[in-house]
This record gives structure tokens, C-alpha cells and sequence, in this order.
């Protein structure tokens, strides 16, 4: 009887320790998101921003640049009963010699698990929960079809932007741009498509989707490009012209 009885308290034995390693789970840290886009009251970020735009009846590409200020103006509550904060934005020439004028506003909404930045009525979900290199999340879900047409934009580049698949393409220690370095960096990749840019077969159609963000810790976002555009030739109709609009802007000061 006594190699049955050890035989049976082995059998327990190992039975209890198979079930305690099974109920153990493993936690998953990452960093906050709240780190990567900080809304305390007073607090601004300055950035050089370079504009291209199209002139002469949309035949001709144009850089324009200016200096832009973001401030956290205040908090309300949203229609949906969620704290958000107001973002005063604020424009300058370039080299910050003239006056600081009023360029509208904006909102952020931070969530739990996302925050979100609602901009001429266009909301996206910027940042996503867990920060980690290669999650995914459907940033532009409550876009509207077409989002640009209403601001004149004819072009078939955001026909589809619900679709877009935001990522964080990798985490970097540090990130250096327009002379400043930054620490703790997180790239979302959103969009990267382009057809015949720089327009060079002036005979066909060209366009260029591009979308990426990069966010400093304890400080916020340090680095934008946005281009939506597309070059129509035209060759039975009138001039070649191009339709969008792209942007660029970079962190150049904060408090």
C-alpha cells in the first residue's frame, strides 16, 4: 500500500502545481498615453509649420511658412457628458517677429484606453492603447466619406481614409529634427502612398497620401507630415491642375 500512496500524493502533487502555473497571467507594461500628450491648463507647444499650397488657378506648388502656438486653453464638457480640453492655436511669421493672432481652436479628448482630437468637426483617434511597437488601431473610424470635400478638395485620396490602419512603427530613444533632439519618441505611421511626385511625367496623373506623427514623452507631439493631394494633366480638357493640400510642422519651443 505505501508505493500506492506515494504514488497518489506525487499525482497531487504535480496536479496542484500544473493548476497554479495555469492561473498565473503575465502583465503587460507599457508606457500611458497620457505621457505622450500632456493637457495641464497653461501648457503650449510652438512649432514651425511649412504649408504647401497651389496657386495660379491650382497650376503651381507653394511653400508658405509660419510659426503656430498651441495652448491649453481650458476644459469643457463634450456632447457625449467627456471631460475635454480646448486647444488654442495661435500664428506667426516665421521668424516670430510679428504679432501672435488668434487661428482657431480645437479639441482633445482623452479617453482610458485613447485619446482623441476633434478639428474642424473631424474626429481621430490619435493615440491607442497599449504603447507598443506594431499595434494597430482604425484612427480615422469616424471620418466621414470624402472629409475634405466640403473645404473644396476634390481628389480621390480621402475617399477611403476609414480604412487607414494607425501604428506605432517603432519606439526610438531619442529623435532629432530642425536641430532639436527629443527623448522617448513614438512614431504612428497612418498612410505612405504616392504616384509619379515629384510630378515629373507632367502628361499623368500623380498623387501623393502621407501621414505620420511622432510624440515625445512629457512633452507631446514633436512632428507631423500630412500631405492629401493629387495632380489631375487634363489633357482634353483645361490646364493641368492639382487639388489638396500637405503640411509639415515640427516642435521648435514648449513650456
Amino acid at each position: 500500500m505505501k508505493p500506492f500512496r506515494l504514488s497518489v500524493y506525487l499525482l497531487l502533487a504535480c496536479t496542484g502545481f500544473l493548476f497554479s502555473c495555469s492561473n498565473k497571467t503575465e502583465k503587460f507594461e507599457t508606457d500611458k498615453i497620457a505621457e505622450y500628450l500632456p493637457l495641464q491648463t497653461g501648457k503650449s507647444i510652438t512649432y514651425r509649420l511649412d504649408s504647401l499650397v497651389f496657386v495660379n488657378f491650382q497650376q503651381f506648388p507653394e511653400t508658405h511658412s509660419y510659426l503656430v502656438k498651441h495652448v491649453v486653453d481650458g476644459t469643457l464638457t463634450d456632447n457625449l457628458g467627456r471631460a475635454t480640453y480646448r486647444i488654442a492655436r495661435y500664428i506667426n511669421n516665421v521668424t516670430g517677429t510679428g504679432t501672435w493672432t488668434s487661428n482657431g481652436n480645437y479639441f482633445i479628448t482623452p479617453l482610458e484606453d485613447q485619446i482623441e482630437v476633434i478639428e474642424d468637426n473631424l474626429r481621430v483617434i490619435k493615440l491607442h492603447m497599449p504603447m507598443k511597437e506594431g499595434f494597430t488601431w482604425k484612427g480615422n473610424t469616424y471620418l466621414p466619406n470624402e472629409p475634405y470635400a466640403s473645404f473644396g478638395y476634390v481628389m480621390e485620396n480621402d475617399n477611403d481614409m476609414q480604412t487607414w490602419d494607425f501604428n506605432y512603427d517603432n519606439f526610438a530613444s531619442t529623435f532629432t529634427y530642425g536641430g532639436k533632439t527629443f527623448a522617448d519618441v513614438y512614431t504612428v505611421e497612418e498612410a505612405g502612398d504616392s504616384i509619379n511626385v515629384p510630378v515629373v511625367a507632367t502628361n499623368s496623373y500623380g498623387s501623393k497620401t502621407r501621414s505620420v506623427e511622432k510624440y515625445s514623452k512629457n512633452i507631446g507631439l514633436v512632428f507631423r507630415d500630412y500631405a492629401l493631394w493629387e495632380y489631375q494633366p487634363n489633357l482634353n480638357g483645361p490646364n493641368p491642375s492639382y487639388s489638396g493640400f500637405a503640411i509639415r510642422m515640427w516642435m521648435v519651443d514648449h513650456n
